[in-house]
């Protein structure tokens, strides 16, 4: 089987190195660890930080991909959420939803932009102004077509599920079929029957796959500082000391095998990330029947 290279656009870190965090070296030589796995693109995403450390951090992304092309963009996950949905990040943090608040630390770097369409103040008619991609994520959802997002952010995650009375933003996404919609499809966030009902429900170009990934994720650390809260890891899944689960630990890659071996992967999954972001495809990977990489170019 082929496919595009890999692009990850929800991505905060792997192999101990952490976007928050991280120094120019450290995301650039990330980079050359990711392009071994097939992660050939990716777009650094923030989680909930203050308003200085984030621009502390854009500043040292943009740099780092002045020596590296892999990267594409930040994703800014965070700061602009709904308290009711925060999930793992620090609401100390959050601002209102307006221009004012996101000109304290925009650039144009920022590509994606997390946010609760329902808290919204102006600020998604402005996003969408300079051409950055609107995600709902930890939210209740949206009421009306000018605050309808591009994408749902790490679907049924962080979001209002599915009801049968009222309105949620699980079923807005999945209804929509102008709406894209991320999923972490690594068997802990999303359980087989709701991917599957994803998959059938939603237009197949219309499903970006995700890994969310954790800086613990493929490294030896059992326990770290994420989002300013501590986060363990048991070998299967990665939480805060109250349950809540954080982000994956696995890689698009292994998510990819995970999805193969229940025979539900397509490579349009790949594909998608590609349209979503206008990118021109660039060579290719080869995968064995085990879902395995045994080639891979890049143009």
């Amino acid at each position: 089987m082929k496919t595009l290279p890999i692009i990850e656009q929800h991505f905060h870190g792997a192999y101990g190195v952490d976007f928050n965090k991280a120094g120019v070296n450290e995301i650039i030589e990330l980079s050359q660890k990711l392009r071994l796995d097939g992660i050939f693109g990716f777009f650094p995403t923030l989680v909930t930080d203050t308003v200085e450390n984030t621009i502390r951090q854009i500043n040292i992304i943009k740099e780092a991909s002045k020596k590296c092309n892999a990267i594409l963009g930040i994703h800014l996950e965070g700061i602009f959420l709904n308290l009711l949905k925060k999930g793992i990040h620090n609401a100390d943090d959050f601002l209102e939803l307006t221009v004012e608040n996101f000109k304290k630390l925009e650039d144009d770097f920022i590509k994606i932009v997390t946010l609760a369409p329902e808290l919204d103040k102006g600020l998604i008619k402005y996003l969408k102004t300079k051409g950055v991609k609107v995600q709902a994520g930890h939210c209740v959802g949206w009421k009306s077509e000018d605050l309808k997002p591009d994408c749902a952010t790490h679907m049924f995650n962080a979001m209002s599920g599915i009801v049968h009375r009222g309105e949620s933003t699980a079923l807005s996404a999945i209804l929509d079929d102008e709406v894209y919609t991320e999923v972490i499809a690594d068997g802990i966030h999303v359980n087989d029957n709701a991917l599957k009902l994803l998959f059938r429900t939603k237009p197949d170009d219309k499903i970006i796959l995700i890994s969310d990934s954790l800086p613990i994720t493929h490294s030896n650390m059992k326990e770290t500082v994420f989002a300013d809260s501590k986060i363990f890891y048991d070998g299967e899944k990665a939480r805060s000391k109250d349950g809540t689960i954080a982000g994956s630990t696995s890689l698009l890659t292994d998510i990819i095998k995970i999805l193969g071996k229940k025979d539900l992967f397509k490579p349009q999954y790949i594909e998608n990330t590609y349209i979503y972001h206008n990118i021109e495809p660039k060579g290719e990977l080869v995968w064995d029947e085990d879902f395995n990489i045994v080639e891979s170019t890049l143009d």
